[in-house]
């Protein structure tokens, strides 16, 4: 963490990791010379670390606290306690928990579909023939994610075993169907950063298949992606706006926003993740990304 000093008058901004990316990744690094060349003192910090007075800063940033995960009542329970966060806490608690799909689709924004498996519970795999993937609500990085094709006996019984393993670990399961198209077309990651009335559009990237097969149960499995620049469609960013009408307490409130979509089977995008805490938000793909963040951070601290 950085200790410098401000010049007086500066805005004291935090950018908020993990004690693995104490200097933050890359991408991440981008936005400092924007922010400071916009008179911005930055400081990184590690949610965690009881040596930070998270007081003295006109604005908190989460940017890759990937660690909380395991700990997520207690990086929520942080992150009510620190008032200048953004995105904010009651946000941070809707959206580490992947159950707010259900509540987006009970809204009518497509998604893809979604079968939940609570603590205890038993889980027959369905009859339908195809690929269908296993992880579980509280997650990052495709951690404890796995596909299967269940038509096959070795790989249906992995699944079980799968959503096994989280039940006995008090953790609820989510059942979704392989998506082909993430095969060839990819993900569509839109990228939204707070404007004066709102998120706006800033800038897109598709991400290659990840998922291959079952999830092999360590304790930490890193899936590379391939990410290259993209171009959103109408019809996507449509269904962008519509997710983003459906943040509690609404959209207006957010720094950024990452909204993931798939080609459905009818081709029509569909909703995959909605990542609103700690996304990447893949700032060297887009010329101007930089630029864009730092004048979304300025936007925040004039609200303050």
């Amino acid at each position: 963490m950085t200790t410098d000093q401000p010049t007086r008058g500066e805005p004291r901004v935090a950018l908020v990791t993990c004690s693995h990316f104490a200097d933050l990744v890359p991408d991440d690094r981008l936005v400092l010379a924007p922010l400071a060349a916009r008179g911005v003192t930055v400081d990184t910090a590690v949610w965690d670390d009881p040596r930070v007075d998270w007081g003295r800063y006109d604005l908190v940033v989460l940017r890759s606290p990937w660690d909380y995960v395991p700990r997520r009542d207690e990086f929520v329970a942080w992150a009510r306690g620190v008032p200048t966060l953004v995105n904010p806490a009651d946000v941070v608690d809707w959206n580490t928990d992947k159950r707010y799909l259900s509540e987006l689709t009970a809204a009518g924004v497509p998604t893809v579909p979604t079968s939940w498996v609570e603590p205890g519970a038993s889980w027959e795999p369905p009859s339908t023939p195809g690929d269908y993937v296993v992880k579980p609500t509280v997650s990052a990085g495709s951690r404890d994610t796995g596909r299967y094709d269940l038509t096959d006996p070795e790989q249906r019984t992995l699944a079980v075993r799968h959503v096994h393993r989280l039940s006995t670990a008090g953790r609820v399961a989510m059942v979704q169907p392989y998506l082909k198209a993430v095969d060839t077309v990819g993900e569509t990651a839109l990228l939204f950063l707070a404007g004066p009335d709102g998120p706006v559009f800033s800038h897109a990237v598709r991400k290659g298949a990840m998922l291959d097969g079952p999830d092999p149960g360590v304790e930490w499995s890193y899936r590379p992606a391939e990410i290259g620049p993209s171009a959103a469609t109408d019809e996507q960013l449509a269904v962008a706006a519509r997710v983003l009408t459906e943040v509690p307490g609404g959209p207006q409130r957010l720094l950024y926003a990452r909204v993931d979509l798939v080609p459905g089977p009818d081709g029509t995008p569909v909703l995959i993740e909605l990542e609103l805490t700690e996304p990447s938000l893949f700032l060297g793909y887009a010329d101007g990304a930089p630029d864009r963040l730092a004048d979304a951070v300025l936007t925040h601290l004039a609200r303050r």
